[in-house]
């Protein structure tokens, strides 16, 4: 019986491999032999999850002609990465990727960092700061003293709380967008509202639209879905979208959905305008697409001069075509699991009857906390704490990465958590592999494309700052000097440090 559970073709390979560029070696670097180097390139497929665990790889003549390297290439290749762990084979049956004994098994999205690992890993792989003190205290104090009446029924609310639904309406309403709340459904944070859209409009091999790069745990969850993922190029700089690309795909291949982040889109902070927007909701209901806006970000604005545009569903009075999502999780904390939905009262009605089938309703003590925030101001003032310290978070990484690797390219966005940066023709893989070795944690690029594009990224969230900051640069730097070298680390196992 076969070991693997799906199978990676000779032409998929090669191009996830290909995706894979280095800087040209310098003088008196050695290249790695060339089985060596394909060997490398596997495994770092494997460890990202762009390949996954337990996939058939190609027969080594069939992988041999999509590389043009010679049969011996590859069995040597297939060979060394059996003796690490990474591949297992047996006759008739072929070989398949695996880990090690002992090694997580990876995953194409971003998962926190075990708390084992925090003394001497610095983690930028999650965009979330810590709770803003008193008001997460606070928020659960009220949402206690609130809770009595709700302890004397099931507690189960598939659509949410009345009392949050109305909020959260009212909060549209005073943004300009009427609201009622029958268009509100209380979600367990923004994930919850995605998967459930996409499981309602987006079923197996349906097109999703999203734009590239987007959000990696996202795009994860879409795939697992089954969704056939089509990717939009974003404009250049942090100027939002290309409209031009997105009329064409979504003139051409029509698809059922289309994910978008119009504020401070994760992970390039670019900030959609007003003329962006109301032109991307045109053509999606012309192609009759619906549109996806996730508003995580919307409240993250870090320059006081930002003027924020309406939101999109502000061009789509009648409800028919934008399904926009919020949450607490970036704006509050992300241990606070509470997401929404703003829609139509049909499409509210489906996600409501279909919840019945997934996880009922969301926890009524965190959807009192919110409310109490809502009701109270606390909300106002918690975000502002969040953007004063995400905004100096934003000034100390950008100096000390513009110090320590003055090679590498970004524009400072004005919002959001995030920095997208071009790692001056590094591989964001084989950096992000360098800096597990020095005590840094970061995703690379290719986490946040659809097959293999943004080798040449990384990237960087505003969640650590002051000497943090300045010794997560260094240990990038370091990692970046292994992947220019070829080198290692000497075996000097990185410092703990404490902030």
């Amino acid at each position: 019986m076969a070991q693997w559970t799906s199978a990676v073709g000779a032409a998929q390979l090669a191009r996830l491999l290909g995706s894979q560029q280095d800087r040209p070696a310098g003088p008196g670097t050695r290249r790695p032999p060339a089985y060596r180097a394909l060997a490398d390139g596997i495994r770092l497929l494997v460890l990202e999850g762009r390949v996954p665990v337990a996939a058939r790889l190609p027969a080594e003549r069939e992988l041999a002609l999509a590389l043009s390297v010679s049969r011996t290439t590859v069995a040597a290749a297939y060979e060394a990465l059996r003796g690490e762990g990474f591949l297992e084979s047996r006759r008739g049956a072929g070989s398949w990727t695996a880990v090690p004994a002992g090694n997580p098994v990876p995953a194409r999205g971003l998962e926190p960092l075990p708390p084992e690992a925090l003394g001497s890993m610095i983690d930028l792989g999650c965009a979330a700061l810590p709770a803003p003190e008193p008001w997460l205290t606070r928020a659960v104090q009220g949402a206690l003293e609130e809770l009595p009446p709700y302890a004397h029924t099931h507690g189960d609310y598939p659509a949410g709380l009345p009392a949050l639904r109305a909020m959260i309406a009212d909060r549209y309403t005073q943004r300009g967008i009427a609201t009622m709340p029958e268009q509100i459904m209380v979600t367990t944070g923004a994930m919850g509202a995605i998967d459930a859209i996409c499981h309602l409009f987006g079923g197996r091999g349906e097109r999703i639209a999203v734009e590239s790069p987007s959000y990696a745990n996202i795009l994860q969850l879409m795939r697992e879905a089954g969704a056939r993922l089509v990717p939009v190029a974003m404009a250049e700089g942090l100027t939002g979208w290309d409209l031009d690309r997105w009329r064409q795909v979504l003139r051409e291949a029509a698809p059922r959905i289309a994910y978008v982040v119009a504020d401070f889109h994760n992970p390039t902070g670019a900030l959609a305008d007003e003329d962006q927007r109301r032109r991307l909701v045109d053509a999606a209901r012309s192609a009759g697409t619906v549109l996806v806006a996730d508003e995580t970000m919307s409240e993250l604005w870090l320059d006081e001069d930002v003027e924020m545009p309406r939101p999109v569903c502000g061009f789509d009075p009648a409800g028919s075509t934008v399904i926009t999502v919020g949450s607490a999780s970036k704006a509050f904390w992300a241990g606070m699991r509470i997401g929404w939905v703003r829609a139509a009262p049909d499409v509210i009605r489906s996600l409501v009857a279909a919840r019945a089938y997934a996880d009922l309703g969301t926890p009524v003590l965190e959807q009192l906390a919110v409310n109490w925030l809502f009701g109270t101001g606390g909300w106002e003032e918690a975000v502002e704490l969040r953007r004063t310290q995400a905004r100096q978070n934003r000034d100390e990484l950008v100096s000390a990465v513009r110090r320590e690797l003055p090679g590498w390219e970004f524009e400072v966005p004005r919002g959001g958590l995030t920095l997208w940066v071009r790692t001056g023709g590094l591989s964001g893989s084989r950096l992000a592999e360098a800096g597990e070795r020095v005590g840094v944690r970061v995703p690379s690029g290719p986490r946040f494309g659809v097959d293999g594009a943004f080798e040449g990224y990384v990237r960087l969230p505003f969640t650590v700052g002051g000497a943090v900051a300045e010794e997560a640069a260094a240990r990038l730097a370091a990692a970046a000097r292994i992947v220019e070298t070829g080198g290692t680390t000497g075996g000097e196992a990185p410092r703990t440090f404490v902030a």
